[in-house]
This record gives C-alpha cells, sequence and structure tokens, in this order.
C-alpha cells in the first residue's frame, strides 16, 4: 500500500511551481480525436498524473498514436479503429466519458459504459445526452452501456438545466461536426473550457463564449493538428496557498493565473494570511492568527467545490467557528471523520459542516477517501505536531504531480512508504 509518513510542525518556505491543469488536459486529451486533418495535436504543460495515463491509454485503445516526452503529449488520430471506452476505464475514471462528443463527431458513433455514482457524489450522464439528442444522435441505454448513433448531426439551440462542466465540453466537442450553428446556454463558466474552446480554435473551430453562460459553435468543420500549452492548474495553486498558512510559513507559488483563483485568493486574504499577487506569482505569508471562515462552494466563478476538503483543513486551526456549505456534491464530506482522527471538532448538519477550531492538529492513521480529501489530509498532517500516516496516496496521484518532491524541497518531512 502506497502511504506517506509526514512529521509536522515544519514551516514551509521558499517557491513551489504549478503545474498543468488537470481538469483542463482531460477534455483537451479527448478533443484530439477531432484532429483527422493535417498534422498532429501536440499538447505542452501535461501533468504527469494518473488520470492523465489513463487517457492516453484509452487514445490508444481507440486507434490514435501517442508519444510522451517529458510534460509534452503527441497525437496522431487520423486512423481511429474503435468506438467503445471499456467499463474498466470508466470505473477508474469517469473523465473517459468525454471521449463520446469526439467519437460521434469524427465517427458518428460511440459506445460507453453508464458512468453511475462516485465516491463524492452523483454526477449523471443526463445533461450530455439531452443535449446530444438535441443535435441528432440516437441514443440508447443497454446492458449498462450508452450506445450513441449519429447519421448526421445538425446545431441546435441547446439549454442546461445546470451548468455542467462535463456535458459542456462533450457538447461543444460533439458540435463542431454538427451542420450549422449550436447554441449552449446556461453553459458552465470554469477557465478550463476557455482553454477547450482555445484548443479547439487553433485546430481550425470557429467558437466564441466560452467563459460566459452562452457559448456559440459553428459547426460542419473539420479540424487538423496543432501546439498547444495547457492553463495551469488553479487546484494545485490553492492547494499550495493553504500550505504555507497551515505551516506558518511563507511560500511564493509560480506559474498561477491569478483572476482563474479570485474566490480561493479572497478567502485566504479574509483567515487573515498576507496575499500578494505580482504577475503569474502569488505569495502567502501566515501572520499569526487564523480567522474563521464562512465559506459556501459555487458554480464557477464561485468558490470551487475542489478546494472545499483544503479550506476545511484550514478552518480546523481557526480561532472560533466557521461554516462550509457544500452546495455541489452531496457526499464531499467523507475526509470529516478523518480530520476528526486529528483532534479537528466538526460537526455535521445536512449540507454544512460547523468546524471550531483547535489550537493544534494531532497526528494521527488516516486514509484518503477521493482526490481532494488526501490534499486536505496532507495538509492536516503537514500542520500537526506529531507524526501522521496518510494512506491510499494513489488518489493524490490523480491531481498532484510531484507532491512529496515539492514539499521537501521547501522544507516538509514527507517520505513516502510502500
Amino acid at each position: 500500500m502506497n502511504q506517506y509518513l509526514i512529521s509536522g510542525g515544519q514551516p514551509l518556505q521558499g517557491r513551489i511551481s504549478v503545474g498543468g491543469s488537470k481538469n483542463a488536459s482531460l477534455p483537451l486529451l479527448a478533443a484530439c480525436l477531432l484532429g483527422e486533418g493535417e498534422g498532429e495535436c501536440i499538447l505542452h504543460n501535461i501533468p504527469q498524473l494518473s488520470d492523465v495515463k489513463n487517457m492516453v491509454q484509452i487514445l490508444e485503445s481507440l486507434g490514435a498514436k501517442t508519444y510522451s516526452d517529458g510534460h509534452t503529449i503527441t497525437i496522431d488520430a487520423k486512423s481511429l479503429t474503435g468506438i467503445s471506452i471499456s467499463e474498466d476505464s470508466m470505473r477508474q475514471m469517469r473523465a473517459s466519458n468525454l471521449f463520446l462528443g469526439p467519437l460521434l463527431a469524427r465517427l458518428g458513433e460511440a459506445r460507453i459504459p453508464l458512468p453511475g455514482g462516485c465516491r463524492i457524489g452523483s454526477r449523471p450522464m443526463d445533461q450530455h445526452l439531452k443535449g446530444l439528442e438535441a443535435l441528432g444522435v440516437d441514443i440508447q441505454e443497454s446492458h449498462g452501456y450508452i450506445e450513441a448513433k449519429a447519421a448526421c448531426m445538425r446545431g441546435a439551440d441547446i439549454y442546461f438545466d445546470v451548468p455542467s462542466v462535463g456535458a459542456t465540453e462533450n457538447l461543444m466537442m460533439a458540435a463542431v461536426a454538427a451542420e450549422g450553428t449550436t447554441i449552449l446556454r446556461n453553459a458552465a463558466r470554469e477557465p478550463e473550457i476557455v482553454d477547450l474552446q482555445n484548443m479547439l480554435n487553433t485546430m481550425g473551430a470557429q467558437i466564441v463564449g466560452a467563459g460566459t453562460s452562452t457559448i456559440r459553435v459553428m459547426g460542419g468543420k473539420r479540424l487538423g493538428g496543432t501546439s498547444y500549452t495547457v492553463v495551469s492548474d488553479r487546484i494545485e495553486a490553492g492547494t499550495h496557498m493553504l500550505a504555507a498558512v497551515m505551516t506558518q510559513g511563507d511560500l511564493e507559488i509560480d506559474n498561477v493565473v491569478p483572476e482563474h483563483m479570485s474566490p480561493v485568493i479572497a478567502k485566504t486574504k479574509q483567515c487573515g494570511a498576507d496575499v500578494s499577487v505580482k504577475g503569474s506569482s502569488v505569495r502567502v505569508r501566515h501572520t499569526g492568527q487564523i480567522k474563521p471562515l464562512e465559506v459556501k462552494t459555487m458554480s464557477y466563478p464561485g468558490f470551487p467545490t475542489d478546494m472545499q476538503p483544503q479550506f476545511m483543513a484550514l478552518m480546523t486551526l481557526a480561532e472560533g467557528t466557521s461554516v462550509m456549505t457544500e452546495t455541489i456534491f452531496e457526499n464531499r464530506f467523507q475526509h470529516v471523520d478523518e480530520l476528526r482522527r486529528m483532534g479537528a471538532k466538526i460537526v455535521i448538519e445536512g449540507r454544512s459542516a460547523i468546524i471550531s477550531g483547535v489550537k493544534k492538529l494531532e497526528g494521527a492513521f488516516v486514509e484518503a477517501s477521493d482526490l481532494r480529501a488526501g490534499a486536505a489530509l496532507f495538509l492536516a498532517a503537514l500542520a500537526a505536531e506529531e507524526a501522521s500516516v496518510l494512506r491510499n496516496i494513489e488518489y493524490i496521484f490523480r491531481g498532484y504531480e510531484n507532491l512529496e518532491e515539492k514539499y521537501v524541497a521547501v522544507g516538509a518531512k514527507v517520505q513516502r512508504m510502500i
């Protein structure tokens, strides 16, 4: 079993560089299937994560040729031979459903497993499927699989009941092949969707509006290759910011897009930290007292649900009572019991957690239940006065590259144990 031995109480000092965005890399990799014209798709700043590795394996299983060189991946998808995603791939990573739109655009057919639930809550496919049907796709569900066929997709005016990130991305990729214009209303507005639009446009697509609630895709385009650099990871950057506060440290965090992080920067300042932004760097210094917070997760540009567990770890050390309300996922408090093992005082009331701050956290044996829960427990262990063992760290590898190396370089005592 992979696990970390973390000796807490070490103030972190120095610089940490943020890698490419996991949440942007996955749809960009899927979008490479659309490159049927001249040239290959060359993606730069791709993080070396287990989720990225799984996406590349799916690309290869569908007939694409791939070549990886550090943080650059080259994909040649001109000759596709498969339309089906395996159930094992879906179980390893729900983002494999992002191949549905590109496969329909390229081959007019796709077969993927029904994703079902996940540890942090339900993430249904209804918005994806409703949108695809509006484009003229025939959807059938059989033996646990979604079977989709499209003889000819045509542009449509599509309204999402909720601003789903995955559905917005899937419909953008499918609509580039639809005849006419597709309008996506109440679309998700995340920076990763803007990154997808920008890459698709470099491939020959014509898309406007990403980053707003209305996206227009002028379809009927045949896309080719591109060379594109993935945006930096705003969730990784936010995690490093809280590490500085919780360890009473001083960190300079490089390769940041500050405008993508406004809610996180605002709440970090509100808790009493000294936060200064200069270009693509953010410096965070602990100033003594951690003030309590009230936080509610929202769709972008609101406070990101992917930072909720990390901020809850921070609130355990605040001088007073904090409230965290989770509105996105119904089961995203699984880290609470593990934080309690470390001495945290947290009470759950429906979708809210009431956190009474303590003077110190205690070292303990704790287990990650998902990616961001693992990050929260990692931060808590860094702040604890004694040693902790964090188990199930394979979840962390899904979203953080070389985490222990980065933190050891700024003064943490972290050792991976197998």
